[in-house]
């Protein structure tokens, strides 16, 4: 796969120079994939638009034909012309177009397992991101990270007719697709007649702020027989639509641009214009009684001051059961900096205890090359996790010498609901030589940086407000 994407990526700099840039490029890679891999599946597209027809031009006739498939495709009815709203054709050399139909048909592209056929945009976006580009790590959860959540959660829709599960900050559609792969495997593939259609139709649901990884992820699921609904929009600042979900797997996107003011929305108890603690709230709304949520949120939503507000009406509606530290450099090379941490609630019954697993004390940084972010990192959590995937499996407190410890919800109240709860002292940041890189520390330091002014604009925007009523 690292030989494709190369080369994918060795050709995105000739188009360049055509003035393609790369998210353009990485947008029309992603429909003439598209075009290939329903010719792979037998997926049906309208007339003329097949990839057979397409690879059969050349010359200004091969630019004119692709011009016509988008066009088509743009305009049809249901899902296709929902992958395909507002696309446009970008190549003006035939001869570059060409020579990308060409790489393209080289590949069996469905022959590949479906995380490694994820892994030719996610490593066109990465090498964007090392190379300066920004953003590109908003749309992208590491797999290794998504399969763990997938596993303990267990999002089977086979448990009850209406059974929905979403993303509100679907990206790609990882978590979407994944819960699909992972329901195949435990059915081998073989659905029941009864069930299909429901499954494929209304089931997975998700929402993207951004158009692109929004078309992708609807292309990607689209390609495997669902049909997804994925709205386009801002997720927190959009009303409430009052669907509700059973379950819940989500990443909100790091950062703190957009997030200059609380949302107004009524059913939002703490106001507050840190993006993932709205999320929190968000989700708090359309999780069904008894339905069940994974979260990866970064460090400062744990020990905030309106994180203490946020998890304390949490913990009277829910049971956070269990919380995960995750590995410094988990993001690496999207976010390399921040420290995050994944929590696991269900709906419907107060907090007793928290469970909190430490998979970052001791245990070296990830990185790209040499030290990967594996399903290793997560095979001792699972474990702990247990069986259940609402968190009522039977499980052991390892003591002050393990990763897995228990605190009853009075714990948490003295703490003031803040969930940076820490045990084990982390030698690797004591030894010298053990120290992560220059550029690790100086980005955990950014990242920290960056949670401390989301503080202080929170500070502004109170003295601001109090002003305002003194008025």
């Amino acid at each position: 796969m690292s030989d494709i994407v190369n080369k994918l990526w060795g050709f995105c700099n000739t188009l360049r120079h055509d003035g393609v840039d790369y998210g353009d490029y990485i947008e029309q890679l992603t429909y003439l994939l598209f075009l290939k891999m329903a010719e792979e599946r037998d997926v049906a597209v309208p007339k003329g638009c097949d990839w057979a027809t397409l690879k059969g031009y050349s010359g200004n006739a091969l630019t004119e034909h692709y011009g016509e498939i988008v066009r088509k495709l743009r305009e049809a009815e249901g899902l296709l012309g929902d992958i395909f709203a507002q696309a446009m054709p970008r190549f003006n050399n035939p001869v570059n177009l060409k020579r990308l139909v060409t790489m393209i048909d080289e590949e069996d592209w469905s022959s590949m397992d479906v995380d490694v056929k994820g892994a030719a945009f996610e490593g066109l976006l990465e090498r964007a991101a090392s190379e300066g580009k920004k953003g590109a790590g908003q749309f992208f959860t590491p797999r290794p990270l998504v399969q763990s959540i997938v596993r303990v959660m267990k999002p089977d829709p086979r448990v009850a007719i209406g059974c929905r599960i979403a993303d509100p900050a679907c990206g790609t559609g990882g978590f979407l697709m994944a819960a699909y792969e992972w329901l195949l495997e435990e059915t081998k593939g073989a659905l029941e007649r009864k069930d299909i259609k429901r499954i494929r139709e209304k089931t997975y649901f998700g929402q993207e702020l951004v158009a692109r990884p929004r078309r992708l992820a609807l292309m990607n699921l689209f390609l495997h027989g669902l049909q997804p609904q994925i709205y386009l929009g801002d997720t927190i600042y959009e009303p409430d639509r009052g669907e509700r979900y059973d379950v819940i797997l989500t990443n909100p996107p790091f950062g703190t641009k957009g997030a200059n003011q609380a949302p107004e929305r009524e059913d939002f108890t703490v106001e507050t214009s840190n993006k993932q603690l709205n999320f929190v709230q968000h989700i708090l709304t359309i999780l069904k009684p008894g339905g069940r949520a994974a979260v990866v949120l970064p460090d400062n939503c744990l020990f905030e001051d309106k994180a203490g507000e946020v998890f304390e009406i949490v913990m009277q509606d829910c049971n956070v059961h269990t919380i995960l530290r995750l590995p410094r450099g988990t993001f690496t090379p999207y976010s390399q900096g921040v420290k995050a941490n994944v929590v696991f609630f269900q709906k419907g019954m107060p907090t007793e205890n928290v469970w909190i697993f430490d998979g970052r004390a001791n245990v070296p940084g990830v990185t790209k090359k040499s030290r990967p972010l594996t399903a290793q990192h997560f095979t001792e959590f699972e474990a702990c996790y247990g069986n259940d995937p609402n968190g009522r499996s039977k499980r052991r407190d390892q003591g002050e010498a393990g990763r897995f410890r228990k605190f009853h919800i009075s714990d948490v109240k003295e703490r003031g609901y803040k969930l940076d709860i820490t045990w084990l002292k982390d030698e690797s940041l004591e030894d010298a030589d053990d120290l992560p890189e220059p550029e690790v520390l100086a980005a955990e330091a950014i990242a920290e940086l960056e949670a401390a002014v989301d503080g202080l604009r929170e500070v502004l925007a109170m003295i601001e407000t109090a002003e305002e009523e003194l008025v």
